[in-house]
């Protein structure tokens, strides 16, 4: 996912796709483990996506308003 839809979920949203992205790195561990993988990136883009979360959750438990800034392609 981008970091950008973290924003927009409220505090209960982002607990509970924190759990679902737990169970299913979980999982993902478990299929690796049973070489029943086909691509182990999957457990690494699901690692940054639990942390992302955990940044926005702190951020807001902090009261610190950051948000992503829209990507600014530089001109030649």
């Amino acid at each position: 996912m981008d970091a950008k839809e973290f924003f927009v979920m409220n505090n209960d949203e982002l607990t509970a796709k924190l759990k679902e992205l737990k169970a299913q790195l979980y999982a993902l561990h478990f299929k690796h483990a049973t070489n029943q993988l086909s691509n182990p990136l999957v457990i690494v883009d699901t690692k940054r996506d639990i942390a992302r979360v955990k940044t926005v959750l702190r951020q807001r438990e902090l009261n610190i308003s950051v948000e992503p800034k829209a990507s600014v392609k530089k001109s030649k």
